[in-house]
């Protein structure tokens, strides 16, 4: 049996996106500034892989004060009582070298459902200084209803202001750290 691996998550070499269509016309983009995710292998065979991750909703950042500051309220988020957004995975499969499915619980303002991600794994690599990392990017979608995120506005021109579709995206790395 292989040993049990950690890897630490790399915040200097991450990022994790989001995309709403906003009037229905375009896509807005947003990101999360402050997030930690830690991950579990067998040595480094990610087919079994664990993952966990924490986002704080108070970094959330859509280069608009006034919008990051309605997200964090309670038409959205609820920041004050719901500060955390929290992934644990249930499942991860590759499909082949490069691609696989993430599979785990999102909890958003104390509602979990399960959601899945497409991986797509960049390899395993060693910094100039000695240190063996894993990146990753990660794409997915939720329906924000599904969460409790579910303020609108009708227009006047029928739809709504904003598409229940989130689109998600990520770009991580880990730092091996125990082996």
């Amino acid at each position: 049996m292989a040993n049990t691996t950690t890897w630490a998550f790399d915040p200097t070499h991450s990022e994790l996106t989001f995309k709403v269509k906003h009037l229905m016309i375009a896509n807005v983009k947003g990101e999360f500034r402050n997030f930690s995710a830690q991950l579990t292998t067998e040595g480094d065979d990610f087919s079994k892989a664990t993952a966990q991750a924490t986002i704080d909703v108070t970094s959330i950042d859509t280069n608009n004060a006034d919008r990051d500051g309605h997200l964090k309220s309670g038409d959205f988020f609820d920041a004050e009582n719901h500060p955390n957004i929290q992934f644990a995975s249930t499942s991860f499969q590759m499909f082949d070298a490069e691609n696989g499915q993430l599979k785990g619980n999102l909890t958003i303002k104390g509602i979990t459902n399960e959601v899945s991600l497409d991986v797509e794994f960049g390899g395993i690599s060693q910094d100039p200084w000695g240190n063996v990392k894993a990146g990753f990017s990660l794409s997915g979608k939720i329906n924000r209803n599904d969460f409790g995120l579910s303020w609108n506005a009708a227009l006047e021109t029928g739809g709504v202001l904003v598409s229940e579709e989130v689109k998600l995206a990520a770009e991580i790395q880990f730092v091996k750290t125990i082996a």
